[in-house]
């Protein structure tokens, strides 16, 4: 059964939502009451966001568990590939999946996203360096990359 927490961070409420086989769904909202007691299968991903926020931690070693299509999955899993600190484009992330005719299909796998910030979709900007296509709001895409602090933009595929 999937158990919900709602935590605090700089950019909204976070919520986190999984089970024993992993963290399914974590987005972030204006407003919502925080959660008193944080579930056990939750723990782990609370802690290592919260080490995130506070800029102890690069990378999320919890069990994940996104639902989503064939495609969605195969894209999400193109994401972690990026590193902390670094950007790709669109294109280099279509390109990397093997069918440059499908960038808009990809571009909307990465808005359905539902890990937010784990599943790092905040590091695909425009070819041109822009900071399109973010469902969170750009606002948060520039905070998150800026809090990563990217020392190049460079094209990693």
């Amino acid at each position: 059964m999937e158990q919900t927490a709602y935590i605090e961070s700089p950019l909204g409420i976070t919520t986190i939502i999984g089970d024993e086989e992993g963290v399914s769904v974590i987005s972030v909202t204006k407003e919502g009451e925080l959660s008193a007691e944080i579930p056990e299968v939750l723990q782990e991903a609370v802690q290592q966001l919260q080490e995130y926020f506070e800029g102890k931690r690069t990378d999320f070693t919890f069990k994940l568990n996104p639902k989503g299509t064939e495609f969605q999955q195969k894209v999400w899993k193109s994401l972690l590939e990026i590193p902390y600190g670094k950007t790709v484009s669109y294109m280099d992330q279509t390109k990397k999946l093997g069918d440059i005719k499908a960038i808009r299909a990809v571009a909307s796998a990465n808005g359905k996203n539902p890990l937010w910030i784990v599943v790092p979709c905040h590091r695909v900007i425009g070819t041109n360096g822009s900071l399109t296509g973010y469902a969170g709001g750009i606002w948060r895409k520039k905070w998150l990359l800026e809090h990563e602090n990217p020392t190049q933009q460079q094209s990693l595929f």
